[in-house]
């Protein structure tokens, strides 16, 4: 199986913690070189830090943006990966909207969440494509949630969003597949990473139960009977963007323990 990446360069979002981290990780020991993108400068150093450097050729850098500041994002991007330094996979992940009730939602909720998912992904895409067209080779992967196969209570604004990011990302599957450029989904269940430890808060200050008796609840849902750790949701991204999955395009692929109900 060809999951060789040397020579190829990845933009991973959310990088410098959870499921972004740990996807730049497996990305890096594949042999590609990495560009983290995340807010904080800090934390953003720190994960950049601990990448691994196979060979004299890798290289390694980091974007410190806002993906809500849509000109900054786009400026930062572009003049990380101006020619000789075209993006070849892009990781679309970043944290979800808080939790509550869509009834409840107000609509500046729904609009800063479509703004930081859906159009900061489609701001990213624009910036790589021309790269990605060039070089014969493309992957992007957008990492959302099962909740676009079922929704999950409480957490209405979630819910719409990713089901958005899901059809645009299904659009695209048909529209760049004649360019070699895939694109799909990873739907990680629950996982150990910071947006798990916001769930148990927001389900304890609202139910009134502790953080053990509800993680138990979460656990029962699910066939395997625990949480994910962010590798095991790494390891699916790195699979989807190596040459060993070139023949898949425009799916949903859920990393949730057997959670998901639906096919």
């Amino acid at each position: 199986m060809d999951l060789d990446l040397s020579g190829k360069h990845a933009l991973v979002c959310g990088g410098s913690q959870g499921i972004g981290r740990a996807a730049a990780l497996e990305l890096a020991s594949l042999g590609a070189d990495v560009t983290l993108l995340a807010r904080s400068r800090e934390p953003l150093e720190a994960a950049l830090a601990s990448l691994p450097v196979l060979h004299a050729n890798q290289r390694h850098a980091s974007i410190a943006v806002d993906m809500r500041d849509h000109a900054a994002l786009r400026a930062k991007v572009e003049a990380t990966i101006a020619a000789p330094n075209p993006v070849q996979i892009l990781v679309n992940n970043t944290g979800g909207p808080p939790g509550g009730l869509a009834q409840n939602a107000r609509v500046e909720e729904y609009l800063a969440a479509f703004e930081q998912h859906l159009i900061a992904n489609q701001v990213l895409v624009q910036a790589v494509l021309p790269g990605m067209r060039a070089s014969g080779y493309g992957r992007i992967v957008n990492v959302i949630s099962t909740s676009v196969k079922e929704p999950i209570r409480n957490l209405g604004v979630s819910n719409t969003i990713r089901g958005a990011v899901a059809n645009w990302s299904k659009t695209l599957a048909g529209e760049l597949g004649p360019y070699a450029i895939t694109v799909n989904n990873v739907l990680p269940g629950y996982t150990k990473t910071q947006r798990l430890d916001q769930i148990l808060d927001d389900r304890t200050r609202t139910t009134g139960k502790n953080a053990d008796d509800i993680a138990k609840a979460m656990l029962a849902s699910v066939p395997l009977g625990r949480f994910a750790d962010p590798s095991e949701v790494a390891n699916v991204i790195a699979f989807l963007a190596s040459p060993a999955a070139g023949y898949v395009n425009g799916v949903n692929i859920p990393v949730d323990g057997g959670r998901t109900l639906s096919l």
